[in-house]
């Protein structure tokens, strides 16, 4: 797979399977968060924005 240009690098599409939508996070912001892989989040939607936080806060 080549890599994106930086200016699309935080671009991402939504993805289906068996019924289930799905997006891929950058990697970057998750070792930013220090999250982990299969952590719980709290996922919420404000508006037309969709908020993903940590399931502990």
């Amino acid at each position: 797979m080549a890599r994106r240009p930086l200016a699309q690098h935080t671009t991402r599409n939504i993805q289906n399977s068996k019924g289930t939508y799905y997006i891929s996070i950058p990697i970057e912001i998750i070792q930013t968060l220090g999250w982990k892989e299969r952590q719980k989040v709290v996922v919420r939607r404000r508006g037309k924005k969709i908020i993903i936080e940590d399931w502990g806060e």
